[in-house]
């Protein structure tokens, strides 16, 4: 019967990273396929579409329409493989040493294939609280794909007892994770020759200045708050792009740069961003507009993950705790949408197969020995839901 499990599994893994769900593009095509698989099992589900209609969320319940039962959720977009150095097709599964290569193999269509695969042994299990399978979209964005369907609970759906995200902790129960906050800042300068610059404002200038702010701001934040079960064990702050300029001539018109914050619980994203909105009201604006009126800088936070905070003896902990058969938590440092769900009130762990030492990079992989480690615990949990 396991070994009936995990084949099915890998063939619905198969199925899921064929999809080519890139964040930027419509995740449709695999929310139908994932439809049309429920359907045949007798399983209806709902959309939570996006506002353009070019992605949608899914929902399904297994099971009687009563409180009390367990989500299990995942989010069906990856993240880009242009550039990296895939030694095969990223969106064909290739099993290789007890591996499964893929893009989101592990981050983190494993878990929704294992999640599937189990549907036919929840159907005949005879649950007595449902399992709730939620989908989303724009996880590896903004964390946002999720709320709609989070809304409905308690409302027009059944409300959970726990959650389970099934983000890849190699089968560990993690209580906690970092928030994280997507933050732009654009800089508008005015143009001029290179050789006078009294004549203009340089963007590309005031903005390397910012991101040295930032740079400082990191450094502060590494000597405190610390948290020993997170790695770091402080709060972080990145500058990933920034684009600017027209030439080495010219004193640059526009500089934007997209920057992050991840915090500890406690941290609240809006502590770094007015640091450095101050360093920017204080030194960079005036240092800006010191030849000419009209340079500005705008700073907007675009999207925010709360952070997951411990809740000892939750349902959602005490319950994972015993399907994995352990005794300790974990903490995680990447974000997920697990905060979304704490902040509604339905308590939440993060556990699911693979390690994110993987995710994210070419030749993503998850072990074949993790997606079996998922249906126990899935089967465990069909057992626990039925008593």
């Amino acid at each position: 019967m396991g070994e009936d499990r995990l084949a099915k599994a890998k063939a619905l893994l198969a199925r899921l990273i064929a999809f080519e769900s890139v964040s930027d593009r419509s995740n449709l095509p695999l929310i139908a396929f994932v439809e049309d698989y429920l359907a045949a099992l007798g399983v209806a589900s709902r959309r939570a579409p996006n506002g353009p209609g070019d992605k949608s969320a899914l929902l399904a319940t297994v099971g009687p329409r009563v409180d009390g039962g367990v989500v299990l959720s995942g989010h069906t977009d990856v993240v880009p493989v242009e550039g990296q150095p895939w030694t095969s097709p990223p969106f064909v599964l290739r099993e290789a040493g007890g591996r499964l290569y893929g893009r989101g193999a592990c981050d983190m269509k494993g878990f929704a294939a294992c999640a599937l695969a189990m549907v036919p042994a929840f159907l005949a299990a005879g649950l007595r609280r449902p399992i709730h399978i939620a989908l989303s979209y724009d996880e590896e964005t903004t964390c946002l794909g999720s709320t709609d369907v989070i809304a409905w609970f308690g409302k027009e759906e059944p409300r959970p007892a726990a959650v389970v995200v099934g983000e890849p902790t190699m089968m560990a129960v993690a209580d906690a994770h970092k928030s994280v906050a997507t933050i732009r800042t654009a800089v508008r300068g005015c143009e001029a020759h290179s050789a006078l610059p009294a004549l203009g404002a340089n963007a590309v200038a005031t903005a390397a200045d910012i991101v040295s702010e930032i740079g400082r701001l990191a450094r502060e934040y590494e000597r405190g708050p610390l948290d020993s079960r997170f790695a770091p064990p402080y709060s972080t702050l990145h500058v990933g792009v920034i684009h600017g300029g027209t030439a080495r001539n010219i004193l640059a018109r526009e500089c934007a740069f997209d920057w992050e914050f991840r915090g500890l619980p406690g941290v609240s994203p809006a502590q770094p961003v007015g640091q450095v909105q101050a360093f920017v009201d204080t030194v960079a604006l005036p240092r800006l507009t010191r030849f000419v009126a009209g340079p500005a800088i705008l700073t907007e936070i675009e999207a925010v993950a709360p952070a997951l905070a411990a809740d000892t003896g939750s349902t959602a902990e005490t319950m994972a705790l015993r399907l994995t058969r352990s005794n300790r938590t974990i903490a995680v440092s990447f974000a997920t949408e697990s905060g979304h769900f704490q902040a509604a009130g339905i308590p939440t762990v993060v556990c699911g197969p693979g390690s994110i030492d993987q995710a994210h990079k070419a030749d993503e992989y998850v072990e074949e020995s993790q997606l079996s480690a998922c249906l126990a615990f899935l089967d465990n949990l069909a057992g626990e839901l039925s008593r």
